[in-house]
């Protein structure tokens, strides 16, 4: 059978390809660093591109093998900026929805924290304690974060996510009134359905 000799040739092959990159290591995570700017990141990024990567060391050739590498690296660190672009907009559209926010009165709130604590239970567990600790025990996102294990960025993605979610509940649960904001809630009422 002749699968045998060209399987085992190409595993040889990946092997051959797969030393030529970890001879290049350093200079790789030097790169990347330079990038990034931080080594642990820069760190996991690599050994991430190495394992994504390995079943398509066969297709390379062998002189190509390092440059295109270099380019896997420079779209690893590329994804890397725009993931993080994207977490600053969410955290900088939380900043603006908070700084607009304006404090009810405390019958108002108390009724609103009542009803949306309601369908709070409903979202997923995760977001029902965020919204819980920050929203209506006035827990600072900072203070959340340290409690949950979270960093700062990741709890503020999470509570902006989860009053995202709670909205979509309170429009399914509420119809109209929670566009027009009434104040007689009779939300308790109704079955309030899960929600992601």
């Amino acid at each position: 059978m002749t699968a045998e000799p060209n399987d085992d040739g190409a595993a040889v092959e990946d092997r051959h390809a797969a030393t030529i990159l970890v001879e290049n290591h350093r200079a790789f995570l030097r790169y990347l660093e330079r990038r990034i700017g931080n080594r642990a990141l820069a760190e996991d990024l690599l050994q991430d591109a190495f394992v994504r990567n390995l079943d398509r060391l066969s297709s390379v050739p062998e002189e190509g093998l390092v440059p295109w590498f270099y380019r896997v690296l420079r779209n690893a660190a590329i994804d890397r900026h725009r993931r993080q672009g994207a977490e600053q907009r969410a955290l900088d559209g939380l900043a603006r929805e908070l700084a607009d926010a304006s404090e009810p009165s405390p019958d108002l709130r108390q009724e609103l924290c009542a009803c949306v604590g309601r369908l709070a239970q409903t979202l997923r567990p995760e977001y029902a304690a965020a919204l819980k600790a920050v929203d209506i025990d006035d827990t600072p996102v900072k203070v959340f974060a340290e409690r949950s294990g979270l960093t700062a960025s990741n709890a503020g993605v999470r509570l902006f996510r989860a009053r995202a979610a709670l909205r979509r509940q309170v429009a399914a649960s509420c119809g109209t009134c929670a566009e027009h904001g009434c104040v007689d809630c009779s939300c308790g009422k109704r079955s309030a359905t899960p929600s992601a």
